[in-house]
């Protein structure tokens, strides 16, 4: 009986730890899409290349997981690839075990999951 409990506690919280993980993922990913859509307005006006306004690209990121809820916190990095700025959002998420938490003595679980986006610079052929 002891190893029926075992085996759908594992799975049980196995596959909740999945879906935090997964929702996670998905949340840098809107995230960084929503930071990415946060443009210098002047130099695409103005003709010049496109490029993400950093300042600008913060405050999306935070309004959008602050919507979103849930979530343990948040990182926003802007590296440089070819001469391009891009962003880079990564999202924590803390799951609760439900079932092995009291067997285990981790009652938590932390996952992360990241994502990077770029500003569109042409339109697509």
């Amino acid at each position: 009986m002891i190893g029926v409990l075992a085996i759908v506690g594992l799975s049980f919280d196995g596959a909740g730890q999945l879906r935090t993980l997964q929702r996670a993922e998905n949340l840098a990913a809107e995230a960084a899409r929503a930071g990415g859509q946060a443009i210098d307005r002047g130099a695409a006006i103005d003709g010049r290349p496109t490029r993400i306004d950093k300042d600008a690209a913060l405050v999306a990121v935070a309004n959008y997981l602050n919507a979103a809820a849930g979530t343990s916190g948040h990182t926003v990095s802007f590296p440089e690839v070819a001469g391009e700025t891009l962003i880079r959002v990564t999202v924590t998420i803390t799951y609760n075990r439900s079932m092995l938490g009291p067997f285990v003595g981790e009652q938590t679980v932390t996952v992360t999951g990241d994502a990077t986006a770029r500003a569109i610079t042409a339109a697509a052929p």
